[in-house]
């Protein structure tokens, strides 16, 4: 159902993203990524290396580092799928929020929610 290719709206040295190998309904679960979580406090550790600009806030008082293909979907403010917090399961679960078509890149807002339009963290001074 989906796939890593090279990414045209990625910038960053791997230019990664994930595409859509088939049709993909609105509503449907796209991947499950297990979650690596660890207390904000230890947060000031991962600041110094590359894994602070993909972590995810994970409840109140958590960061996570996603598995499998979750920290890969690049982001956009008109997303195509969005993710939901699976805390019994320990998993980002994501969904297609619109139909994605074969061949689409499949993009989440980094905000969390698909209608937030915040500036993003490395986008601020």
């Amino acid at each position: 159902m989906i796939e890593i290719k090279s990414s045209k709206i990625s910038d960053g040295e791997f230019n990664r993203g994930v595409f859509a190998t088939c049709d993909i309904e609105k509503g449907k679960l796209i991947h499950e990524a297990p979650v690596i979580a660890y207390p904000n406090d230890q947060h000031q550790h991962i600041e110094k290396t590359l894994l602070a600009d993909y972590a995810f806030e994970y409840g109140i008082n958590h960061s996570a580092i996603l598995l499998g293909y979750g920290m890969l979907f690049n982001h956009s403010y008109q997303p195509n799928a969005n993710y939901e917090i699976n805390f019994d399961n320990h998993t980002f679960e994501f969904y297609a929020y619109t139909d994605i078509k074969a061949g689409d890149e499949i993009l989440i807002n980094y905000n969390g929610d698909v209608d937030i339009d915040d500036p993003l963290w490395f986008d601020q001074e």
